[in-house]
């Protein structure tokens, strides 16, 4: 089950290869946390998505937000894709699959004609605002779609 608007966002704490811990309530009271949850590293819309937050990442900054970018993908496999693409922020890797479920982020069966993968993120973007809340949530069913970046953004400006 999806998170709404309004709840309240469960927490965590995730690593990156670099074994750099991010815990979502180190950033109560300090920042909004924009959250990214994708498939798969390396595929060519979770690069474009990824390329995209990049680029943007001072809108995020002048937002005040952190952005965390999330998948099951092991972080060796993250650290090398950052690494090629030089976000600048961090991919934590979910790759014991508790956190994606509890947002609702998670496909059981992803790609079955092709692949038949079992438990992986679903594209999704939530922010979370500085009292640890659900502020937006968007959860898309088809991984071929992009999160609507101008709704993230005006989220974030309503929270300024």
């Amino acid at each position: 089950m999806s998170l709404k608007i309004g709840d309240v966002a469960p927490n965590f704490t995730l690593k990156n290869a670099n074994n750099e811990a991010y815990t979502l309530s180190d950033f109560k009271g300090k920042k909004n946390v924009v959250m990214l949850f994708f498939p798969a590293v390396g595929s060519s819309v979770c690069e474009k998505e990824l390329c995209s937050t990049r680029d943007g990442m001072k809108d995020y900054e002048n937002l005040d937000a952190q952005v965390i970018a999330i998948s099951v993908d092991g972080p060796f496999a993250q650290k090398l894709w950052t690494d090629r693409h030089q976000f600048n922020f961090p991919l934590v890797s979910d790759f014991n699959k508790e956190v994606s479920p509890a947002y609702g982020a998670f496909y059981d069966n992803w790609l079955p004609e092709k692949f038949a993968l079992k438990g992986v993120s679903k594209r999704s973007a939530f922010v979370i605002d500085k009292n640890g809340l659900v502020q937006y949530a968007e959860v898309l069913e088809n991984a071929g779609n992009e999160p609507n970046y101008s709704a993230i953004q005006e989220t974030l400006k309503k929270l300024s």
